[in-house]
């Protein structure tokens, strides 16, 4: 009966960073019902990027002010839209994306039921060309990992990130809550998502994530470091999150992993560079690599810059420094966008361009 809203609204999200890409079985729209009632796939599929209050929002599509402000408050707790909260002004309320968005704002509402479904979309999805555009994630260094005679820029160091914000939150690492339902998974850190700012807002606003102080969040990220994870701050200036990421759980890590040269599609700015001639042969870096970069050569260990991510694991545990990060060679820096939300921007826009 109301499978024309669900559809609609499937081609809205699609036209959303990410993407929201057909699938083969249509496995879309019982995922989309799940999580969505007819009326909030009706008003989602109007929200767009640009923040409106549920009063403008009102106006524009043509329903009642009260009725507006109700759903849409109900929809950011359900994490299904993203919203701010103004000091001076009403709250405001944007479309989210499928990914990063609407399915990392679940994690307090995953089940065995909305694991199905995701698995039943995303192993029919119908494939498509990757669209050349910036990406939404990003990978930087664990800080004890940059020589500090390298040159780096605040936007690569990850503490100078962190302390650029006044508000933090902690919230479940919902891929890896996802893989243990699955059976599967590690015992990495299960408080591994950090927020900070408007999104450390959001996540506590909508019980997703509680509140920390600034020594907890440097504690995570050590934590991180120890336990072989990837961090991948949102690609913007000034980070909205902070994943602390495995390849055996983090979806994104996985497709990364999966590439024949990783180094070509991840957003870093950094690769190991390996001294063979100071190489023990330990083997512990072997243990710490997420994209299988570095492999055991006789008695010494070999290095493949091509699946190399400049994520500093190897760095930080090597007992002969053996292994530094430097500058990726190549590498074209572009202009890193303000915020997520303008990530989110420039990314619909080049979808929109390369459709038209």
């Amino acid at each position: 009966m109301y499978s024309d809203l669900y559809q609609r609204l499937a081609e809205h999200l699609d036209t959303l960073p990410g993407g929201f890409p057909a699938s083969h079985t249509g496995a879309e729209i019982p995922l989309l019902q799940r999580l969505f009632t007819p009326e909030e796939a009706q008003l989602a599929s109007d929200l767009t990027l640009e923040r409106e209050d549920a009063a403008a929002f009102a106006s524009r599509v043509g329903i009642d002010p009260d009725r507006a402000a109700r759903a849409l408050a109900e929809m950011a707790k359900k994490g299904l839209i993203f919203s701010v909260h103004p000091e001076d002004g009403p709250p405001l309320y944007q479309a989210a994306p499928f990914v990063v968005g609407i399915y990392e704002f679940q994690v307090g509402n995953l089940d065995e039921g909305l694991v199905e479904l995701l698995n039943e979309y995303w192993s029919s999805q119908k494939r498509r060309r990757p669209l050349k555009t910036i990406t939404q994630m990003r990978t930087i260094p664990i800080g004890k990992s940059i020589d500090p005679h390298l040159e780096a820029l605040p936007y690569q160091k990850v503490r100078e990130l962190v302390e650029a914000h006044e508000r933090f939150a902690v919230a479940r690492c919902i891929c890896r809550l996802q893989a243990r339902l699955e059976g599967q998974g590690c015992d990495a850190l299960d408080e591994a998502c950090l927020m900070f700012g408007e999104w450390a807002d959001f996540y506590v606003r909508g019980g997703n994530g509680r509140y920390i102080e600034l020594p907890e969040v440097l504690e995570i990220l050590e934590k991180a470091d120890e336990e072989n994870l990837v961090l991948q701050p949102s690609n913007s200036m000034e980070i909205a999150v902070i994943c602390c990421c495995c390849s055996c759980c983090c979806g994104t890590l996985q497709s990364i992993k999966r590439h024949p040269r990783p180094a070509e599609i991840v957003s870093s700015v950094y690769t190991a560079l390996l001294d063979q001639s100071l190489c023990i042969g330990c083997d512990v870096c072997l243990q710490r690599c997420q994209m299988d970069a570095l492999t055991r050569n006789d008695d010494v260990v070999s290095l493949n810059p091509q699946r190399c991510i400049g994520c500093g694991l190897c760095v930080t545990t090597c007992p002969a420094h053996a292994l530094t990060l430097v500058p990726r060679p190549g590498f074209e820096e572009y202009d890193i966008p303000a915020s997520m939300n303008d990530t989110w921007k420039r990314i619909s826009k080049d979808q929109h361009e390369a459709t038209r």
